[in-house]
């Protein structure tokens, strides 16, 4: 099994391991070698140019390997595949089955299983195993004029709550601390099955499961924001105080054309009510340079943006013209190598504010989950962090303690860029 593209990718791969699983296949991620194996499935990404090229090279990977008899059976699946099939199934004639996002069940039947619905909330998590992503919906009711997710993934439907308690409380009793609340819209979750946004709701009820120490919110879309979130961050410990928020943009017309829904005055009158709610939150965002008609009026207005608000975390892309959404009948306008510049200039200026925080943590302690072990340290986070994509605190390990899933007190030693290091402490 193969996973490209996102977190949300991850957990439809998990789910359909563990369903293999049950019939009888022995399932292997992201194999290093080909020895001892029959059959691939590759669950595609196709978001924007770079990930579509990354998805059809790994594709044309196997492809080759099953022409040269290495492989018996290839499937591809996921979100490359919703949007290309046709162009997939005439291009790539070694696939033995090409399948869209919502086939679970289909796919199954075609590599010869079947589906259990007894295990409905269960996967086999790639994660270390005592930190798993949490998926409470699928697919997007908003119209942002540079995403194809709508279109691939289709409306939004929330999971019922019942049903994610049940996960959460599978995933708790098999050791996993972290949940990772992940979703393409989270702050709309509920609207569909409960006609008003239960974000609070449910994560008020994540709150009783024992064993879960740490509710970290990804995919919190800034517009019509449900505050009472921002409480129950503050009022209970094991929510992280981390807040990812995706903005985009900042300017104006820019956001206007992206149909995002805010101004940039109305996200700065988020960002300062959720710093004054949660003192010390942790705030990531991500950013888009090269959008069609971004001047460099625009790009400036980004840039004191960002140096004024001193983002914690921050990802930026360049904007991707993808057929289909509301942007493809704009001009691309704005020059690749133009984008690629304006993306460098704002990673190096979040590289500086990134150095800056990380330089006032040294000698301070803070508590850390241990992820892994490598070589001579342990490679930690802090609630500051969240899996793959923030940073790492690099722990000198001990000549006795310490262990993979187990939270230690930890007194930073050093700072980098983006990495802190730091020693046991106690």
């Amino acid at each position: 099994m193969i996973s490209m593209g996102c977190a949300k990718n991850l957990v439809d791969s998990e789910v359909l391991m563990k369903q293999l699983e049950y019939s009888d296949f022995h399932v292997v991620f992201e194999p290093g070698s080909l020895r001892d194996i029959d059959t691939v499935i590759i669950n595609t990404c196709g978001f924007i140019h770079d990930a579509k090229q990354e998805s059809v090279d790994m594709i044309l990977h196997y492809a080759e390997a099953k022409k040269e008899g290495r492989i018996s059976r290839l499937y591809v699946m996921g979100c490359l595949t919703q949007r290309y099939r046709n162009e997939l199934r005439n291009e790539i004639p070694e696939a033995d089955g090409i399948f869209g996002v919502n086939e679970l069940q289909t796919i199954l039947r075609e590599i010869g299983g079947d589906y259990r619905h007894h295990l409905l909330g269960e996967r086999k998590l790639t994660t270390p195993p005592h930190v798993a992503y949490l998926k409470i919906a699928e697919g997007c009711d908003r119209s942002c004029s540079f995403c194809a997710i709508p279109s691939i993934r289709g409306r939004h439907r929330s999971k019922p709550m019942e049903e994610i308690m049940a996960e959460s409380t599978y995933l708790a009793e098999r050791g996993v601390k972290e949940l990772l609340v992940i979703s393409q819209d989270t702050t709309y979750y509920g609207v569909d099955l409960y006609h008003k946004q239960r974000l609070a709701d449910l994560l008020r009820e994540l709150t009783t499961i024992r064993g879960i120490e740490w509710i970290r919110l990804h995919y919190t879309y800034p517009q019509a924001f449900p505050m009472e979130v921002l409480e129950l961050m503050r009022d209970h410990s094991n929510i992280c105080n981390y807040l990812d928020i995706p903005i985009q943009h900042i300017s104006d017309h820019i956001l206007k054309s992206m149909k995002r829904g805010m101004t940039g005055d109305t996200i700065r009158r988020l960002l300062d009510k959720v710093r004054n709610t949660i003192p010390g939150v942790t705030l990531r965002t991500t950013l888009i340079t090269g959008y069609p008609g971004e001047t460099e009026s625009d790009f400036d207005e980004l840039c004191r943006f960002v140096e004024k608000t001193r983002f914690d975390r921050l990802g930026v892309f360049t904007y991707s013209h993808e057929e289909g959404t509301g942007a493809s009948k704009l001009n691309d306008s704005v020059p690749r190598k133009i984008k690629r510049i304006r993306q460098s200039a704002l990673m190096q200026l979040q590289e500086q504010i990134s150095l800056q925080k990380n330089q006032e943590l040294v000698g301070k302690k803070i508590k850390v989950i241990l992820d892994r072990e490598e070589h001579d340290h342990w490679i930690g986070r802090s609630e500051t962090d969240s899996l793959e994509v923030d940073q790492e605190v690099l722990v000198r390990k001990p000549a006795r303690g310490g262990q993979s899933g187990t939270f230690a007190t930890i007194r930073i030693t050093g700072a980098s860029h983006f990495d802190l290091m730091g020693e046991i402490s106690g």
